[in-house]
């Protein structure tokens, strides 16, 4: 009887290796030098990042080079529905990556909103094993800016216009998240870190769970609308607080969140760091978390108490709290750091309520969000000859209102916001890998 032979276990490990890399194909990108007619190999790689979508199959890695994307013809948006490996800043032989250096840039301009209105990286089904890594997310050309109203000094822009306000020239801003996961999506693990989000006139990252672990990790968040990050569970069963069902995990780690904007250029709701919604369970740890025009974390969705964990983080000059809860309906406290021990969840340890000395943000962009003011003038003469005369003809009464905001959501320049890798040892992004 013939003896069966062993593999020595390093080599049956590499094998394993190769197994694994030969099923998962790479495909790569390249704006200097590929053609979207060339096949996606390294010495062979496609323009845009759209086409290199079409051709992978589900699992492939697409590995994209420094430049400046916005999809084919400067479509504007991209969308998935199967499971990709997106890894961008590489160089152009796609041997060395640096988001300092050679940045992936996604950044569709003004002109891309008469063509598509769309968040521009949705996820549409499949997730499984999902990764964005090392790309810069940039809405700031994109979007329309006032040129009257809300003009700092020193400021590239004036205040953002919103959707429903037509600029002068060009098209008005596309209000939608820069990454989405839509809630159909079939859910699974999703990771997304190295990035930059700027400038996103909605959410910077907002995702429906199904199932898995989301992975918020390292990534740096400045000057976006509503919330920097908003993931909601959206797996079968019933969302009461006495019978939420859990779909996932959530774990928003050792990312930079800076000046999130409100809603509307009244500063009066929504403006959060993280938004904290049903069905998952959170860990959001080692992140600083600063100049949220309403709070640093929003926990007001009623989600359970014992699924939430907030240790080590940073927060400062967030306007309205650090933290926003609602532990009972019709109950909203504003809690700072310091209020924190008294809290039931999960865990809370280790936050601090400190700003740091050598953080590198714009100084005229600081300066003029920690004075941002909102005014309303009403102009009413209930008897004014007009207004008499609407009267006699059954007409109401008109006034006018005049607004002002001395900022909202100013363009902020997207290459500084590379230097805030790093910027803090051990909390908020670190240093690109």
């Amino acid at each position: 009887m013939k003896s069966k032979k062993k593999f020595p276990f390093a080599v049956a490990a590499l094998l394993l290796f190769l197994a694994g890399f030969l099923a998962e194909a790479a495909i790569y990108v390249s704006k200097a030098k590929g053609n979207n007619q060339n096949p996606g190999s390294k010495a062979s790689p496609v323009k845009e990042i759209d086409k290199a979508i079409t051709l992978a199959q589900a699992g492939d890695t697409i590995c994209i080079a420094g430049g400046i994307y916005a999809g084919t013809f400067s479509i504007g948006f991209m969308q998935t529905d199967k499971p990709l490996k997106l890894l961008g800043s590489f160089d152009e032989t796609f041997s060395v990556r640096s988001i300092v250096k050679t940045p992936t840039v996604f950044q569709p301009d003004n002109e891309s909103g008469a063509k598509a209105r769309k968040a521009f990286l949705k996820f549409s089904k499949a997730l499984a094993g999902t990764v964005v890594d090392g790309i810069v997310f940039d809405m700031g050309l994109r979007n329309a800016y006032s040129t009257r109203d809300g003009l700092g000094k020193g400021l590239e822009t004036g205040r953002l216009l919103r959707a429903t306000e037509r600029p002068p020239v060009g098209n008005s801003t596309v209000e939608e998240p820069i990454i989405q996961v839509v809630s159909a999506a079939q859910g699974g693990d999703l990771t997304i870190q190295n990035c930059v989000f700027v400038n996103g006139a909605s959410f910077a990252i907002q995702a429906g769970h199904r199932q898995g672990t989301v992975r918020i990790l390292n990534n740096v968040f400045v000057g976006n609308r509503m919330a920097a990050i908003e993931i909601f569970g959206t797996c079968a069963g019933r969302g009461g607080p006495g019978t939420m069902v859990e779909c996932g995990d959530v774990e928003i780690a050792y990312n930079t969140i800076l000046f999130s904007w409100s809603r509307l250029k009244d500063l009066a709701d929504m403006g959060y760091g993280v938004r904290v919604m049903t069905k998952c369970r959170y860990h959001i740890h080692h992140n600083v978390i600063a100049g949220s025009v309403l709070a640093g974390i929003d926990h007001s969705r009623f989600n359970k108490d014992e699924w939430l964990r907030i240790t080590d983080n940073i927060f400062f000059a967030n306007k309205k709290a650090d933290l926003q809860y609602s532990p009972a309906s019709n109950t909203r406290l504003n809690l700072f750091v310091e209020q924190f021990g008294d809290l039931s969840f999960a865990e809370v340890k280790g936050n601090k309520g400190e700003i740091p000395a050598k953080l590198p943000v714009n100084k005229n962009y600081l300066d003029a969000f920690l004075s941002a003011s909102y005014s309303e003038q009403i102009d009413f003469k209930p008897d004014s000859a007009a207004n008499r005369w609407r009267e006699a003809l059954g007409l109401n009464k008109q006034g006018k209102i005049t607004s002002q905001v001395s900022m909202f959501m100013n363009r902020y320049p997207w290459r500084e916001t590379l230097a805030l890798f790093g910027a803090l040892k051990g909390s908020g992004a670190q240093a690109f890998k």
